[in-house]
């Protein structure tokens, strides 16, 4: 059974950093991409990060282009999201995803429709 659990979330003030994780299991996760989204109130979910089986290759949304990195552990089956000069427009859940639609692609998906798993998500407030 393929479990994604989040972790790292909290309350941080403007300018400040955090770092979420993501364990995975159930499944050999070293084959498939990840990556990280969010769901702010009132809002659709929206892609972050994402990175490739290998880690070799990342992509970042617009909104958080030099300010967070995604990193992954392939032996440890985890993925990271660095998260640095947070803003209030950050707040949101943080939801880790995986790709496990096709395994060694060098595309990393940026619609929550090519990810079939997801986590519970993790709460991410700035505070101004």
């Amino acid at each position: 059974q393929v479990q994604l659990v989040e972790s790292g979330g909290g309350l941080v003030q403007a300018g400040g950093s955090l770092r979420l994780s993501c364990a995975a299991s159930g499944r050999t996760f070293s084959r498939y991409n990840m990556g990280w989204f969010r769901q702010a109130p009132g809002k659709g979910r929206e892609f972050v990060a994402g990175i490739t089986w290998s880690g070799g290759s990342t992509r970042f949304a617009d909104s958080v282009k030099g300010r967070f990195t995604i990193s992954r552990d392939t032996a440890k089956n985890t993925m990271n999201l660095q998260m640095n000069n947070l803003k209030p427009e950050d707040t949101a859940v943080y939801y880790c995803a995986a790709d496990l639609h096709r395994s060694y692609s060098i595309v990393i998906a940026t619609m929550t429709q090519e990810y079939n798993y997801w986590g519970q998500g993790t709460q991410v407030t700035v505070s101004a």
